[in-house]
């Protein structure tokens, strides 16, 4: 099992991605939550234009990636999951909640220290969010990410298929907790106990700087509780909410070349 998931890595990797994005999609135009405020067609390319743009440059920068560095790590006997003596399923299961909890970690940084803050809040510039906005990242916080992601891999020696079974997890989660959806209130109270819901993560979007710095939590949504960042509901209703950022209120933020500056402009949140 294993080395299956190690063989088919792109294939899985791609197939997930594809998959839970067309059916999110497809969810979106059932029942959506909010009405978008922008042209989905030019949000759509330029988004989806920028995730196959940084799939292509890690690609390209860090041919193995994480899976790779699990492995180097695996054959030098490394990492602190080593030294316990946990069967195989246990120690894969440890490294995704490990794992979880820094992308939990890393996503508080990099809205709390101003160098993380330029490259993170393209992200935010969205003015609407679905399904696209969950891969809409600057390629300079993506390649951040990923060296940050190999250093954890490599310190607490993650499985390979631990580390294939995660990206797969953040992947969809991301598209799902960004997916322009209506779950029924009763729901998503109980969804939310075990996974970040949109409504959950919607607030983390809204224009509000105080709300913006909330709800950092991707995959499981207990570290939001733990760490005192949890807010259940935006101050002017899911309906009402303004997303984005104040200072990019543009609709030139939202095309690709656009994106790429937003790190460099002089505004601040």
């Amino acid at each position: 099992m294993n080395m299956f998931l190690i063989d088919n890595e792109v294939f899985l990797r791609l197939g997930f991605f594809l998959g839970i994005f067309l059916g999110m999609a497809f969810w979106e135009i059932l029942t959506p939550r909010r009405a978008l405020t922008q042209s989905r067609l030019i949000r759509w390319l330029n988004n989806l234009g920028m995730t196959a743009f940084n799939s292509f440059l890690v690609f390209l920068v860090f041919p193995t990636a994480a899976v790779g560095t699990a492995l180097y790590a695996e054959g030098k006997g490394w990492g602190l999951l080593r030294s316990a003596p946990l069967p195989g399923w246990a120690e894969g299961l440890a490294a995704i909640v490990v794992l979880d909890l820094c992308i939990y970690l890393q996503h508080v940084l990099f809205h709390r220290v101003s160098f993380f803050w330029r490259f993170h809040r393209m992200h935010h510039t969205d003015l609407d969010i679905d399904v696209t906005t969950g891969a809409r990242f600057h390629p300079v916080e993506i390649l951040l990410s990923m060296v940050i992601k190999m250093g954890v891999v490599l310190g607490i020696g993650a499985p390979a298929w631990a580390v294939i079974v995660f990206e797969i997890l953040l992947n969809a989660t991301s598209m799902f907790n960004h997916g322009d959806i209506s779950i029924p209130a009763g729901i998503d109270r109980f969804l939310r106990l075990l996974v970040v819901t949109p409504d959950m993560h919607r607030v983390h979007h809204s224009v509000l700087i105080r709300e913006t710095d909330s709800n950092f939590g991707f995959n499981f949504p207990w570290w939001d509780r733990i760490f005192g960042s949890y807010r259940a509901q935006p101050e002017a209703g899911h309906i009402d909410m303004t997303l984005g950022l104040a200072n990019y209120r543009d609709p030139k933020w939202l095309t690709f070349h656009w994106m790429l500056l937003v790190p460099f402009m002089s505004r601040e949140r």
